[in-house]
């Protein structure tokens, strides 16, 4: 009797051992940026599947609610990205809570009206400015001495739109924003290598989230946004999310300041 009991044991410590090799970041403390919806919440969910704690930020608690219902091992808090006491008591709630920070996904972003130039209010460019790129230096910033103690990794979650001009496609503030963001990612790089912090970016192409919904009114809205893109669709925000579990992962452990079009191939033609 005890040494079946001792077997039964023995194969459970393995398969608990396997399970946990299996789940890409077993352990692991993740920050998200901007998760209650779209390509954030999605990050933050298969991040869960692969065994992390997550902490999802947002401004509207309503909506941040509604999306850490739908999650286990996720806490959400508001904050203003803008904002950075908001910023500190993040990170803050973070180390309280778990001890340690592993990951940062810097996901929250904006996008403006469609504008040309000489149309566009100067308020208006340093809002897209403040939480496209400055809101991006305040997390990273505050982030950046917990990183160094567990030899973190940072992703960055930028656009094609930062990759090349688009004919049409007039929100320059954005634009320049996300090319900004392309550029720290590099620079951040180099600069933490010697800490093993990896960081790196994402630029997504169109992708099927709340963001672009006043671009998809019609059928026809939907047909043109597909046929820009070389396979013949837009992006899910799944598909962008598991891109970001790679950077995330161990798998990617020699890989640092690369920029990676998920994007259908827009960003090629």
């Amino acid at each position: 009797m005890f040494m079946n009991s001792h077997i039964v044991s023995l194969k459970s410590y393995k398969l608990r051992n396997l399970l946990k090799k299996m789940l890409k970041l077993s352990g692991k403390v993740a920050i998200v940026t901007g998760g209650s919806r779209g390509i954030g919440f999605a990050t933050a969910k298969i991040f869960v599947e692969n065994g992390a704690n997550v902490i999802i930020t947002a401004k509207d608690s309503e909506r941040l609610e509604n999306a850490v219902s739908q999650l286990s091992n996720t806490i959400g808090i508001t904050a203003d990205i803008r904002n950075q006491n908001d910023v500190n008591k993040v990170i803050e709630q973070t180390i309280e809570k778990f001890g340690k920070l592993d990951i940062l996904v810097n996901n929250a972003g904006i996008l403006p009206k469609i504008k040309q130039l000489h149309e566009i209010d100067e308020s208006e460019w340093n809002d897209v400015l403040d939480v496209n790129l400055t809101g991006q230096f305040r997390f990273t910033k505050a982030a950046i001495p917990y990183l160094q103690k567990t030899s973190g990794s940072i992703i960055n979650i930028s656009s094609d739109a930062g990759l090349k001009a688009y004919q049409g496609f007039n929100a320059d503030a954005y634009s320049a924003a996300k090319a900004g963001l392309i550029i720290l990612t590099k620079c951040w790089a180099l600069e933490y290598a010697k800490n093993k912090i990896r960081v790196n970016c994402i630029c997504p192409g169109v992708v099927d989230t709340d963001m672009i919904k006043p671009f998809l009114k019609t059928e026809k809205d939907r047909e043109f946004m597909n046929n820009e893109h070389p396979m013949g669709r837009i992006g899910q925000p799944e598909e962008v999310a598991k891109a970001i579990l790679y950077f995330a992962s161990d798998d990617a452990a020699w890989t640092t300041g690369a920029i990676l079009a998920v994007d259908g191939g827009e960003s090629i033609k």
